[in-house]
């Protein structure tokens, strides 16, 4: 009888090893994580109460127009900085507040999206998202095109410290 031909991958594998669709064979790593997996339960409201405290049950505060409030905050406390840096340079100042309005206004325009409630699909979310990112996007080209006096380095400041609200919303 005629043993069937086998890819070079199988046939190099001892006899009785189990044999994978890729090629691989298994290990007792692999075996661990399958019985980790298997092994693991969430905790129940009492259990997360008692190990995290009663504060587990309130909601979160952080929502996505107190972070778009807190990126405007921080694209004026950015340009004020500029300005005094600066030494009251309009352009720079000015550069510092659009890259401020970079970060916030496609966020904000996210927020509002979501407070709609048309985001109820994770496909939603992701149309968002990405449309979140195309604005900015052409936001930069635009400003780019049309404002030839553009100061760059006030304007990429005001925007990364615009991203990193993020976190900033999180400490209230």
């Amino acid at each position: 009888m005629r043993k069937p031909e086998l890819p070079p991958s199988e046939a190099s594998a001892p006899q009785g090893a189990p044999r994978h669709s890729d090629g691989r064979s298994s290990s007792s790593q692999d075996d661990w994580d399958i019985e980790q997996e298997d092994s693991i339960t969430p905790l129940t409201r009492d259990e997360a109460r008692r190990l995290f405290g009663p504060k587990v049950d309130r909601p979160s505060r952080v929502t996505p127009l107190r972070v778009v409030a807190v990126q405007v905050a921080l694209s004026l406390f950015v340009a004020l900085i500029v300005w005094l840096f600066f030494g009251q340079s309009m352009h720079a100042t000015l550069s510092a507040l659009i890259g401020g309005a970079v970060c916030w206004i496609p966020g904000g325009l996210f927020a509002l999206f979501l407070k709609r409630g048309v985001a109820r699909s994770r496909m939603a979310l992701v149309a968002g998202e990405a449309l979140k990112a195309g604005l900015t996007l052409a936001l930069f080209v635009v400003i780019g095109e049309t404002y030839p006096e553009v100061r760059w380095l006030p304007m990429l400041a005001a925007y990364v410290v615009g991203l990193k609200a993020y976190w900033v919303a999180l400490a209230y």
